[in-house]
């Protein structure tokens, strides 16, 4: 087996909103783990609530890099979180540093969702569309936590409102005032790639079109939701992935910003039916040999 992405600490891979490890035979992170494995990384995908705030997740987070730590030996993990687990990731760095050598934030939504927003605007809790909206998030959350377990253990607690407010904009206004670790100084900047002894990646998509609506993405209904779900966006129309705003994604050194990939294709979901000449397997490829370069 090849070694050349055989980063110094595991690498952990943490879900976002609607999070999975494995639906039956489906996994949430399609040809990215083998990929990582191959080269010799040592990777663990794991699962946390998939409706909860970023602060429920980041606690269960914690629980879970501590087990991976006493299983390998290694001190710290390489945290890679998509969407909202790029903040869960942030908030365990925050409360255990030492046990973190990096955090990559893959499309998260670092100074909130426009997506979320728009929901909260046209969809508050206590109207019927509101509640409409609760009940069929949490059924889909409850069917997808008895599928990846097979029905043999416990499903996650989950909380839709605070998973939701934990992705709008004053949601995370209020979390970065807590945890403002590699969050840039200017709108559309970079942040600082240190903090704490942590490092801070990250990396995002945007919905080109010509691009993210042709190839094998025309078979695919996520690049259809996300190009509809665009349309909410104001402060930044044209320059998202769908749920995630461009510059909302910045986080430490931003690896690139307008990957010509949805808020799904970004982690190859949908069976890799990506846009063509879209390769998300590649950047994680590539990150691991970064991260490796980088003694961590």
């Amino acid at each position: 087996m090849s070694q050349e992405l055989a980063t110094r600490y595991p690498l952990v891979l943490v879900p976002g909103m609607l999070g999975f490890v494995r639906l039956l035979w489906f996994p949430y992170w399609y040809g990215i783990t083998p990929a990582l494995r191959a080269g010799g990384a040592k990777v663990f995908a794991i699962q946390v609530s998939p409706l909860h705030s970023n602060e429920v997740r980041g606690e269960q987070l914690l629980e879970r890099i501590e087990r991976i730590r006493h299983e390998t030996g290694a001190q710290k993990v390489n945290l890679i979180g998509h969407s909202q687990g790029s903040l869960t990731a942030r908030y365990a760095a925050a409360r255990r540093p030492e046990w973190v050598a990096s955090v990559t934030s893959v499309a998260g939504p670092n100074h909130g969702s426009e997506l979320a927003d728009h929901f909260q605007r046209h969809y508050p809790p206590s109207s019927v569309r509101g509640r409409l909206l609760t009940f069929v998030l949490c059924a889909v959350a409850r069917l997808m936590g008895w599928l990846e377990t097979g029905y043999r253990g416990p499903v996650l607690p989950m909380d839709l409102t605070a998973s939701h407010q934990s992705l709008t904009s004053e949601g995370v206004a209020l979390f970065n005032r807590q945890y403002p670790q590699g969050l840039p100084e200017r709108w559309g900047g970079q942040g600082a790639e240190l903090v704490d002894g942590v490092r801070y990646y990250s990396w995002s998509g945007t919905l080109q079109p010509g691009i993210t609506d042709r190839g094998r993405n025309l078979f695919d209904g996520t690049n259809r939701s996300c190009r509809l779900f665009a349309r909410t966006f104001i402060r930044e129309a044209g320059q998202c992935d769908g749920m995630v705003g461009r510059y909302s994604s910045h986080l430490g050194t931003v690896i690139g910003d307008d990957y010509p990939l949805d808020h799904f294709d970004i982690v190859n979901q949908s069976l890799g039916l990506v846009g063509k000449g879209a390769e998300p397997i590649r950047l994680f490829v590539e990150h691991a040999r970064r991260l490796k370069a980088a003694g961590l």
